[in-house]
């Protein structure tokens, strides 16, 4: 695969919100689109479905919901477009999708029951702490 094919290309930057809140939305469709084809090639269908990655990149989306500045949301507009270009063109391996996007910060659902059986009250407030 060549990365010169799809040359990223910074678009002009955004004269008011609206129009970038336009594009953020155009990103999402494209992102959305895109999430079929990133399921074939990096074969997640046994970790996740196309639902779980939607709601993902929905997520990732409205965390910057509160940035108000037309440039700061084309900044990251084109981080997260760089980002796609980059899976859709496999230059990141299947363990950074997962870690990135299936799993995420939080870890996976079902592990989240069963973790702290049986560690002792001190690795319970350690693990907890800011230090890990």
């Amino acid at each position: 695969m060549s990365f010169t094919a799809r040359a990223l290309k910074v678009p002009p930057s955004s004269a008011s919100l609206e129009e970038a809140r336009g594009r953020v939305f155009e990103f999402f469709k494209s992102a959305c689109r895109s999430i079929p084809s990133i399921i074939e090639i990096y074969n997640l269908q046994d970790v996740a479905t196309a639902s779980q990655l939607r709601s993902t990149v929905a997520a990732e989306i409205r965390k910057n919901a509160h940035i108000d500045n037309p440039k700061v949301i084309d900044l990251l507009l084109f981080k997260g477009t760089e980002d796609l270009a980059n899976i859709t063109e496999h230059a990141k391996q299947r363990h950074h999708i997962i870690g990135q996007y299936v799993v995420g910060n939080h870890g996976l659902v079902q592990d989240l029951g069963n973790k702290d059986q049986g560690i002792s009250p001190f690795l319970k407030n350690f693990y907890t702490s800011n230090y890990f």
